[in-house]
């Protein structure tokens, strides 16, 4: 018998989909910033996922290569010609 629902984010590569997916929707700032709270905030609150997804998530999108973090950590940018989840 199970006593707890599968986490939809527990695999950081569904994670990170989502995260990549997240920050493509949000609109950027100066040289395509885009605001780690603006990416952090619906999948932590709208989906529901913790924060040890987000940050297997965040480190796994950075390692693929589909996000780059700013070494302030405040915020990331979409790397790739408009289809980063192609690789």
């Amino acid at each position: 018998m199970k006593h707890t629902e599968e986490r939809p984010y527990a695999d950081p590569e569904a994670a990170a989909r989502k995260l990549v997916e997240i920050a493509a929707s949000v609109e950027a700032v100066q040289d395509g910033r885009i605001y780690i709270e603006r990416i952090n905030a619906p999948f932590l609150f709208k989906l529901k996922g913790s924060g040890s997804e987000f940050g297997a998530g965040l480190k796994h999108a950075i390692e693929r290569g589909w996000l780059q973090l700013h070494e302030s950590g405040t915020y990331v940018r979409l790397l790739g010609p408009g289809g980063p989840l192609t690789q």
